[in-house]
């Protein structure tokens, strides 16, 4: 399949609420490339980044059943649209998320400030650079895929920062606990 589609390489990181990784592949042939694409390759995640600015509003008092008007918005001459032009008229900030409204997004952003949502996504455990432009709420900031696994855990498990640990322990021949 990813022959069909032009891809050659892929990445995948599966982790436990607490941050234990139970798999991660950062690509397809380790001879062909050694470049881990789970730990070093950096992307903007999108859509997927969205939750970090919801978490700032709600930190921020602003409750998931408030409603916001979707509309075309101009952030110093920044006009976000939504996906296929696609209007929502008035929603709650919870439909907004559950569909991904760019639009409301994007305001909710500047409502909050760019730098509380930089901040809430740091807390989570994004450690690359965050530039705070308009578009960040959007999920134009380059990270990695452990990196976004490891913030979205903090979401999976009531709210605790994880740290992501690859080993457990290991033993020698014997079974005796060399590392723990």
């Amino acid at each position: 399949k990813g022959h069909k589609a032009h891809v050659s390489q892929g990445a995948i990181v599966m982790m436990k609420p607490d941050g234990a990784v139970s798999a991660l592949v950062g690509g397809r042939d380790y001879d062909a490339s050694s470049f881990n694409r789970a730990t070093q390759a950096r992307r903007q995640p999108g859509s997927s980044f969205k939750p970090f600015v919801y978490l700032a509003a709600l930190e921020n008092g602003i409750s998931p059943w408030d409603v916001r008007t979707d509309g075309p918005i101009d952030i110093n001459g920044w006009s976000p649209t939504n996906y296929g032009g696609r209007q929502y008229g008035t929603i709650t900030l919870a439909e907004a998320l559950a569909h991904s409204v760019n639009t409301i997004t994007a305001a909710l952003g500047q409502e909050v400030g760019i730098s509380t949502v930089v901040e809430a996504a740091q807390r989570c455990g994004i450690t690359s650079p965050l530039e705070q432009n308009p578009a960040l709420a959007l999920g134009t900031a380059d990270v990695t895929p452990v990196e976004m696994t490891t913030a979205y855990a903090v979401f999976a498990n009531g709210g605790d920062k994880v740290y992501p640990y690859y080993v457990t322990e290991v033993d020698n021949h014997g079974g005796h606990p060399l590392y723990r």
